[in-house]
């Protein structure tokens, strides 16, 4: 942790960093070293949460392995292992899982060094003229929880075992910060191009989604941006805590080749399996206003053989339907797993033929609140339906 506490201005006494020390078993006040077996279970289990968002597993995977290699120490803190009054940020990447690659801009493509979200921190510590003492997960994603890890290895920090979302979301208004009051603004951005911006504030977080996306759009499809900047204390209410050990959990159930992969999944998470088939075809999709919209088709297997299966998704899978019935919709999980690749299936590559379990888990409960669903129920996404508990239509 950086000397001083993360709250301690630019050019204080304190300021300098600290060796930080961790072990590999958690618990007591020591923070944990995490391990790249630790880091592979929890990216893939943060994949499987994400229901089909949360940027790419594998190039998640490539940047926490090459931090270890470079000898980076990536540790993982509970909020009661950090001082309340320590600052901390949100970096995450924004934009379509498929991007164009188009930009606004003249000239050959930047080269690239996938610095974004660390260069967007920098630019809320300068603003803020503190040193951050950790950094949160966006959201339970295969690439952006990845890169709270990575950029905390680079700035010598600890990751919060929390998250603001509890899953993966499309929109930045969709998170649990919001739905508990905690502020978006200021926020830090950067491109691939080395561009950097302040949003010293704004109106709301609808605002700060259309000026973010619109920059992601311009930028070729991402942008790296840190949000929430704010003290332990004060940002807690606005996490789902411990959710990055539970990713921990549901991916080493999937790694687990001793136990049946259904069977263990619905354990780990204590979920609903929705459904069991084979995807009937290559997922449909579009690039839109810098989101990837799509559907997945299945058509039953084993118990539900003869019947059909549909996933409509914006970046995430957001609302899904059981033979043309409405099923499961936002906040609670649509989560899809390829059962012979034992691997989580991201939007929007779903393809023809892959052999499929579909499951549904309960939304952490700030998003069953009044204003959760309001703000990431399914009427928010145009379908004129009520939100149903997953519990309500399903039965272990």
């Amino acid at each position: 942790m950086r000397g001083g506490g993360a709250n301690a201005p630019r050019g204080s006494k304190d300021h300098g960093r600290m060796p930080l020390r961790g072990d590999d078993r958690g618990g007591g006040n020591r923070m944990r070293t995490l391990r790249m077996e630790a880091l592979r279970d929890i990216l893939v289990g943060c994949a499987f949460l994400g229901t089909g968002g949360g940027g790419s597993l594998d190039k998640g995977l490539a940047n926490v392995s090459a931090d270890l290699r470079a000898g980076r120490q990536i540790l993982l803190a509970d909020l009661d292992e950090l001082p309340q009054d320590s600052w901390v940020a949100t970096p995450y990447y924004c934009g379509s899982l498929a991007p164009t690659g188009r930009t606004v801009f003249a000239g050959g493509p930047a080269p690239y060094d996938g610095k974004e979200c660390e260069r967007a921190v920098q630019v809320l510590e300068k603003h803020l003229g503190v040193d951050f003492g950790a950094t949160v997960a966006t959201e339970l994603g295969g690439g952006n929880t990845a890169a709270a890890f990575s950029v905390a290895a680079r700035l010598g920090l600890p990751v919060v075992d929390g998250d603001g979302a509890g899953r993966s979301v499309p929109d930045l208004q969709h998170s649990t910060y919001f739905v508990a009051g905690v502020p978006i603004a200021p926020m830090g951005i950067a491109n691939k191009f080395g561009d950097t911006a302040l949003i010293e504030s704004v109106v709301d977080d609808f605002h700060a989604e259309a000026i973010v996306r619109a920059m992601a759009v311009a930028s070729g499809g991402h942008v790296g941006v840190a949000d929430h900047a704010g003290r332990v204390g004060e940002v807690r209410k606005g996490l789902v805590e411990r959710s990055i050990t539970f990713s921990e959990k549901v991916g080493r159930a999937i790694r687990a080749k001793s136990k049946d992969l259904v069977e263990a999944l619905g354990q780990a998470t204590n979920g609903f399996l929705l459904f069991q088939g084979i995807v009937s075809r290559d997922c449909k999709y579009e690039d839109r206003e810098g989101f990837t919209f799509g559907e997945i088709a299945i058509r039953g297997e084993d118990r539900d053989r003869g019947r059909r299966y549909r996933i409509w998704f914006k970046n995430e899978n957001i609302i899904s339907w059981r033979d043309g019935k409405l099923d499961v919709t936002a906040p609670d999980l649509i989560c899809l797993i390829d059962v012979d690749r034992r691997a989580p299936i991201l939007n929007p590559w779903a393809r023809r033929g892959q052999r499929v379990a579909v499951f549904g888990l309960p939304a952490p409960a700030i998003w069953r609140t009044t204003k959760g669903i309001k703000t990431f129920g399914p009427r928010y996404f145009g379908f004129p339906t009520n939100f149903v508990p997953v519990e309500k239509r399903h039965h272990r």
